[in-house]
């Protein structure tokens, strides 16, 4: 399996999980956080977010940053925009062209009309 594809497994696989989700929203929100700042606001036990972080740093949505003896974790929103480049725009650019020759046909149609 190409190295491309199995980095956008990973990303889907670490964004799957509602509270993985919940640390990117929290990083989004507060850039650097450290695991103690992240506890605080997740319902979970250290170690539980310990391995949440770890799978996404595993999928490079997550950098961590050693700040003297501060482990700082950030947001790479890198790793989302190529899933959208790859997987949404595509679908999107068909809808969004499809909408605009419907609306051009509509407004054509309607050119008659008074």
């Amino acid at each position: 399996m190409p190295k491309e594809a199995i980095g956008t497994d990973l990303v889907f696989k670490a964004m799957a999980d509602p509270s993985r989700r919940k640390v990117l929203d929290l990083l989004c929100k507060e850039n650097g956080q450290t695991l103690s700042q992240l506890c605080a606001q997740l319902d979970m036990q250290r170690q539980s977010a310990t391995q949440h972080i770890e799978m996404l740093i595993d999928a490079n949505l997550v950098t961590v940053v050693w700040k003297g003896r501060e482990k700082l974790h950030f947001l790479n929103p890198v790793p989302i925009y190529e899933v959208y480049a790859r997987w949404v725009r595509k679908f999107e650019e068909n809808r969004l062209s499809f909408l605009h020759d419907l609306k051009s046909q509509l407004e054509g149609d309607n050119n008659g009309i008074t």
